[in-house]
């Protein structure tokens, strides 16, 4: 176990270290940074001052390990169009881009798993094959398509619901919620409906291939055999033994979630993680672009680990295999 464990983490050391790099090579080669922190008055001096002080002067190597030793502090500078620390403005988004995901998670397992059962029991059916259908045009169509038509819907037509913000909020210490007020409930469900729409696909999907496997164990047939209720047998028995790949896939997409709810915090105007990095990316803001790319990253590779050390946890052949 310990051999597994070690193997993990420096796989996910190494997997940081090459992110670290890239964002590095974005702060080194996209722009120059004096040019951005001064106006076009500054002189020569001053630049080289600012220059100086920065480190720019410095070898690539040392350029480098700099970087990592300050994001292993949480330190990526200033934001060259906010004049504030990086860490902060991230501070100040991440609640609210981690609510949005949080409830299409959410949403994507109590919509998802019970239509996943449905499709299963009733494989033949016309309900099953409707749903089908409807899974396959929730995976093609593009997240912010699904934004636009909620919007004109219920935004426009139908006046119920607002079009974007995140309505009012409640400061929970450095913590902002709006899930406690009613303007901040209603501007939550567009946007979580439309990003947990492709994730209640995979959800119905996996859950129904899982189901249909189950069903033909015979476990699943002495049950039925005793007598005991088709809904104990479906939802007790076979459920239960579908859910662990259903887990371990939607922790998975908690990473996923993150890093592409960007486009649907763009549609909404959801003041998130993903509208900062536009904004980033429209203003050329090089340090917010390698934070947040650092950032997400760090989620997908944690969450990742997380899941590789309870699998092997759960199952010893993986240990085996890693101490072999």
């Amino acid at each position: 176990m310990l051999a597994f464990l070690v193997k993990r983490t420096a796989n996910a050391a190494l997997v940081m270290l090459t992110v670290a790099f890239m964002a590095f090579m974005i702060f080194r080669f996209v722009g120059d940074p004096v040019e951005m922190m001064l106006n076009e008055q500054a002189t020569q001096a001053e630049r080289a001052e600012l220059r100086e002080r920065l480190g720019l002067n410095d070898g690539f190597a040392m350029q480098f390990v700099r970087f990592v030793t300050n994001a292993l502090q949480g330190d990526f500078g200033i934001s060259y169009r906010n004049q504030q620390d990086v860490m902060k403005l991230i501070g100040e988004r991440f609640p609210a881009t981690f609510e949005l995901v949080i409830v299409a998670t959410i949403l994507s397992l109590v919509v998802g798993i019970p239509l996943g059962v449905i499709t299963a029991i009733h494989r033949d059916s016309w309900l099953s094959d409707t749903l089908q259908m409807t899974s396959i045009v929730g995976v093609s169509l593009p997240s912010f398509v699904v934004g636009i038509v909620l919007i004109l819907i219920f935004s426009i037509t139908l006046g119920v619901l607002p079009a974007f913000g995140r309505g009012d909020v409640v400061q929970l210490g450095w913590w902002s919620t709006g899930v406690l007020t009613p303007s901040g409930r209603a501007a939550l469900v567009l946007p979580a409906i439309s990003l947990s729409l492709f994730q209640i696909t995979l959800v119905m999907r996996l859950v129904r291939a899982e189901m249909l496997e189950v069903l033909r164990t015979d476990f699943i047939k002495f049950a039925r055999a005793r007598g005991l209720p088709a809904r104990l047998v479906n939802f007790r028995h076979a459920l239960r033994n579908c859910l662990m790949p259903v887990i371990t896939m939607t922790g998975m997409q908690i990473g996923n979630l993150i890093a592409f709810a960007l486009i649907t915090e763009t549609v909404f105007q959801w003041p998130g993680m993903g509208m900062l990095f536009i904004q980033a990316v429209t203003f050329v803001d090089i340090p917010v672009m390698a934070a947040y790319l650092v950032l997400v990253s760090f989620i997908f590779v944690a969450i990742n680990t997380v899941v590789d050390i309870t699998y092997a946890v759960v199952d010893p052949r993986l240990r085996e295999d890693a101490a072999r």
